[in-house]
């Protein structure tokens, strides 16, 4: 056999691996691999986990073919994983168009609330929650659009996460595209795991928060921030 029909006869999923594997790049399930994917093999993927979830169901002993609200799940649960809920881990960053601070802008500003959609990484239960982001700029921040923090918050909630990485992560993207004087995330979110499963306790919420730069510096500052976020629910 040559080496041409070895390698079609590999699951996509096994070369997406290698080729992390050689550059020695973590993947993680809330680790971005989209570099490693190349043209038409998401597709291929999706039809790799469509047939892996068919053998999940036939091991959970669903009779797929004759019931007519199953016959299709296997297709529809790869698609949404994949391109729907955990489209952040397989597709490259949102293109954000990035303005220098003409104006030397230098006072407060918070976008907020963003409402985001997540899946834990434990029991890939739905996690949707707020986030309210602080930024202080400076002469030298680059300035991005309303809608682009929703969008960054949007790529990097799309993995399964877990809610204080998700915030790192994010607070660490947004430095990296604005780097501002000071910047500060918090994060309310309900997890499924908890009320669906489990203790089944809808109403408790899990809040954390980040903070760098001068808000982490400035006590006053912090406390404006805090103070202005308006109440949680």
């Amino acid at each position: 056999m040559t080496d041409a029909n070895q390698d079609e006869g590999t699951p996509v999923s096994v070369k997406i691996r290698e080729r992390l594997q050689a550059a020695k790049q973590r993947f993680h399930s809330n680790d971005n691999i989209a570099d490693f994917i190349r043209p038409g093999e998401l597709e291929a993927l999706l039809d790799e986990v469509t047939d892996k979830m068919k053998g999940v169901l036939d091991s959970m002993v669903i009779d797929t073919e004759h019931d007519h609200n199953t016959d299709n799940t296997a297709r529809r649960v790869a698609k949404m994983y994949l391109k729907e809920v955990f489209a952040g881990r397989y597709v490259q960053a949102p293109t954000i168009t990035e303005f220098p601070n003409a104006e030397h802008l230098n006072e407060l500003m918070i976008v907020g609330p963003i409402t985001v959609r997540s899946a834990c990484s434990h029991h890939f239960c739905p996690v949707i929650g707020k986030i309210w982001i602080g930024v202080l700029p400076n002469e030298h921040t680059n300035v991005i659009g309303l809608s682009k923090y929703a969008r960054l918050a949007e790529w990097i909630m799309g993995r399964p996460q877990i809610q204080e990485e998700a915030v790192v992560q994010l607070a660490d993207l947004i430095q990296e595209k604005t780097q501002p004087d000071g910047l500060a995330i918090v994060m309310e979110a309900s997890h499924y795991c908890m009320g669906w499963r489990g203790v089944k306790d809808m109403d408790s919420k899990m809040i954390n928060s980040v903070m760098r730069g001068v808000f982490l510096k400035d006590s006053d500052l912090r406390r404006e921030f805090l103070s202005l976020i308006p109440r949680r629910s």
